[in-house]
């Protein structure tokens, strides 16, 4: 999950440190460009293909690597 956790501080502009399960996306810019960079993040690192419906309905980190399990 290293990968993925530097993959979205760099979405987020944040620090990768400041990147946990428990990180709330509404605080940190969660929006349609960040939904489309996280799909295209997920499926660079772990062949998956998120739905954007139900990667918008995410409000945590750790709701993203739910997701991503589901489809694996």
């Amino acid at each position: 999950m290293e990968r993925f956790y530097e993959g979205l501080a760099e979405i987020f502009e944040i620090d990768t440190a400041q990147v946990t399960p428990e990180l709330v996306l509404a605080e940190v810019g969660w929006d349609s460009l960040a939904i489309v960079s996280t799909i295209a993040l997920v499926d660079e690192l772990f062949d998956v293909m998120l739905n954007g419906k139900a990667l918008a309905q995410c409000s945590t980190v750790a709701d993203i690597q739910a997701l991503i399990e589901a489809k694996r």
